[in-house]
């Protein structure tokens, strides 16, 4: 197969440690695994089924590791014992004994079963993808998206397998993973594996231009799709939570931002996923809010450090502003600061406010963590203005987890973090009156400091949401109620960007060498800069220079944590140029190993969520979900390597829902062919959704498209030349 002279195996030809049993039974009875050091430190080991015989040493929770929150599902007797015996049903009867008390002991001690037991004793990491004793390329360039998810340097909460966002959960227990990776290790090009919300469904007949991996995530029934549904269904195992209706480790902050849908689709990257977005919408607020290009001396104040939310430290450096976030775990704020993402911290909120004038003065470039609740930080700046007249903050957001705010998305200011994680598991009543009196607080604070020139958007974490529900004064006269007091950051920063068809589109060098990562950043800019060349749109000429320099300051900031991997916003016919170029160079040998192509959920078509990526979609269509819907089934059959419905990831369960995708690069003319026509309906799809509804942005990017692309045909909508028509007909 041209370009593919690394792959050990033909995909026909497995290798000779293969299981030789193909049904479950198999995987889970058959199939002695010896448990040793030696032997975990192997990939092969990790592929060769569940290890019962003997079973490994149960080491319970690992101490000096961060541990996701107790959860409070409220559990029946009778769901207490489904939940039991739903973890049971992975392992065969003469150990259900021996287990059945650990597992239960987890359930009431955690209220999950994560099965401890079974949590490997290697190095997580992203491997080289030749080192995956796999038969097809595709599955190899799986396991290395997976073992990236489940890095301790990537992953927010590893033992619980949880990537990031509290809750964006890879797999529900240990189990799936040892049983999913065995089944990609056997899987042929005329097989498809399926996953039911982290469960291996199991490998089923498809054919070679299938994808090779389904998966479906936290898919309920509408009606049921409530938080303490949700709650009891994790908790029985039959679910998992992309971003669940609650969770995270953020408080007022900590954790990572908002979609959990790239942890469950295997494709997250690490914080630098959303460096980029969060470059664009402070340097685009900027330009909007302030009327300016250049941010020296600005200051930007928000919280979270924990996962994404992690990236806006590093963001404020590369716009060149004063960036100070709050964060409530300890180990998530130095975490940030041992990778190099932030570059001061203090635990002194006198020692902030004097860092932050200093900074300010000087004009410096400075990202500051304060460990402390963000509510006390607005609450000083606020007497700060009133006491001195001095506004100290230009602009402001929040990244707590307010999508999940009762179950550690976001912590009251009135507790201490370990007081507050206590509070949440023994009353959870008395956690969210607390946590409702810090929003009512944490608004009035912010729109103190609005009346002068100060400038906050939300940033589609429901933070409005939920302080709209606790009774903060956020209401806007004669909106909608998508709309609040302050913009989401899609509807007023980010909104034409995803009209135009830009959005963060992703890849990952599988090879796991930085130089292969180094010649796609060169390839990706050279294509940008021949585009430019040739002629575009003056605004798609913006976003393509915003774009070079990303690339080119990217590499300056050592972004990648985990697997080497970048993320560029592009619009379709960069898209397909820069795969295009990734999968030629791949062919002569430039880039050693596959490519993964993907994309964060935050973008043109790919997620239907009314208080972000569609909360400027104005003709009634917000809460419909036709599109992500859509997204997922086109990319399945246009040829993309493994797609991903999910519930949930963003701004959470029942809020949202994502179609996300995967694609494997390998330099062969199918590679390329595919990657042409998934990106291109990746796009369009969402473009011609957003003209549909009016926007007229999108009409010049769809009709522009139209004319570019063979056997795209749109149905464009007419205006309402005159409103008065609609007045006159609906007099009574």
């Amino acid at each position: 197969m041209r370009g593919w002279r690394r792959w050990p195996w033909s995909p026909r030809t497995p290798p000779s440690w293969t299981l030789a049993a193909e049904s479950l039974r198999g995987l889970l009875t058959e199939q002695a695994s010896p448990w040793s050091q030696s032997d975990m430190s192997s990939l092969q080991a990790l592929c060769s089924g569940l290890p019962l015989r003997p079973l490994p040493e149960n080491r319970g929770r690992w101490p000096g590791v961060p541990h996701a929150p107790v959860r409070t599902p409220g559990l029946s007797p009778a769901e207490e014992q489904l939940a039991l015996r739903n973890a049971l049903r992975y392992f065969p009867p003469d150990i259900q004994e021996l287990l059945a008390p650990e597992f239960a002991q987890e359930l009431r001690l955690y209220g999950h079963i994560y099965m401890y037991r079974f949590c490997p004793d290697m190095e997580m990491r992203a491997y080289p993808v030749e080192q995956y004793p796999c038969r097809t390329r595709a599955a190899a360039a799986i396991m290395h998206m997976v073992m990236n998810n489940l890095d301790p340097a990537v992953a927010q909460f590893p033992q619980e397998l949880v990537t990031y966002g509290g809750n964006g959960q890879v797999f529900s227990n240990w189990a799936q993973f040892w049983l999913t990776m065995t089944y990609l290790a056997q899987m042929t090009e005329e097989q498809t594996l399926v996953m039911y919300s982290g469960h291996p469904l199991g490998l089923f007949p498809s054919s070679p231009g299938a994808p090779r991996l389904v998966i479906s995530n936290g898919m309920v029934i509408p009606n049921y799709s409530s938080r303490m549904e949700y709650e009891k269904l994790f908790a029985m195992g039959v679910t998992i939570r992309l971003k669940r209706v609650a969770e995270g480790l953020s408080r007022s902050f900590s954790v990572p931002r908002y979609g959990q849908m790239t942890a469950g689709s295997y494709c997250y990257i690490g914080p630098q996923g959303i460096v980029h977005g969060t470059v664009l919408t402070v340097l685009n607020a900027g330009r909007r809010y302030l009327g300016v290009q250049d941010l020296a001396g600005k200051v930007f104040v928000s919280s979270g450090l924990g996962g994404m939310s992690g990236a806006q430290a590093k963001a404020a450096v590369i716009v060149g502003c004063i960036g100070v976030v709050a964060e409530v775990d300890r180990a998530a704020l130095m975490k940030r600061h041992e990778q190099g993402w932030l570059m001061e911290v203090t635990d002194s909120l006198d020692g902030c406010i004097e860092r932050l004038r200093e900074a300010r003065r000087r004009k410096e470039v400075l990202s500051l963590g304060y460990h402390g609740n963000v509510v006390d930080l607005w609450e000083r700046l606020v007497y700060e203005l009133d006491t001195t007249g001095e506004l100290l903050v230009d602009l402001g957001s929040d990244q707590t987890s307010c999508h999940n705010p009762f179950n550690g998305g976001y912590y009251p200011v009135q507790l201490g973090f370990a007081e507050a994680q206590s509070l949440m598991a023994s009353d959870p009543a008395a956690f969210k009156c607390l946590v409702q009196e810090s929003l009512r607080r944490h608004v009035s604070a912010i729109n103190r400091l609005a009346k002068e020139n100060f400038f906050f958007w939300d940033y589609g974490n429901a933070f409005l949401l939920e302080a709209q529900r606790a009774g903060a004064d956020v209401g806007k006269a004669g909106a909608d109620k998508t709309e609040f007091r302050y913009p989401s950051y899609v509807q007023h920063i980010m909104g034409d960007i995803f009209s135009q068809g830009f959005g963060p589109f992703r890849w990952v060098c599988t090879s796991g060498d930085p130089q292969d990562l180094a010649v796609t950043d060169q390839l990706a800019t050279s294509v940008l800069e021949e585009a430019i060349a040739d002629g575009v749109d003056p605004a798609v000429k913006l976003q393509y220079m915003d774009n070079i320099c990303w690339v080119r300051e990217a590499a300056k900031h050592r972004l990648v944590v985990g697997s080497q991997a970048r993320i560029l916003y592009s619009d379709q016919k960069g898209r397909v140029a820069i795969a295009v170029a990734f999968n030629q160079a791949i062919a002569r040998g430039e880039i050693k190993a596959p490519v993964v192509l993907s994309r964060d959920h935050h973008d043109v078509s790919g997620t239907d969520s009314p208080f972000r990526e569609t909360s400027n979609i104005h003709d009634g269509s917000a809460f419909c979900a036709d599109m992500a819907v859509q997204n997922f089934v086109g990319d399945a059959f246009r040829g993309a390597t493994w797609v991903a419905l999910h519930n949930g990831g963003g701004v959470g369960w029942g809020e949202v829902i994502n179609g996300g995708f995967g694609l494997v690069l390998d330099g062969t003319l199918e590679a390329e062919q595919k990657a042409k026509m998934v990106l291109s309906w990746d796009v369009s799809n969402g473009v011609a959704r957003r003209c549909w509804s009016g926007n007229r942005k999108a009409h010049e990017t769809i009709c522009r498209t139209m004319e570019e692309i063979r056997g795209l045909v749109v149905t464009l909508p007419h205006e309402v030349a005159d409103e008065r028509v609609l007045q006159q007909a609906l007099r009574p």
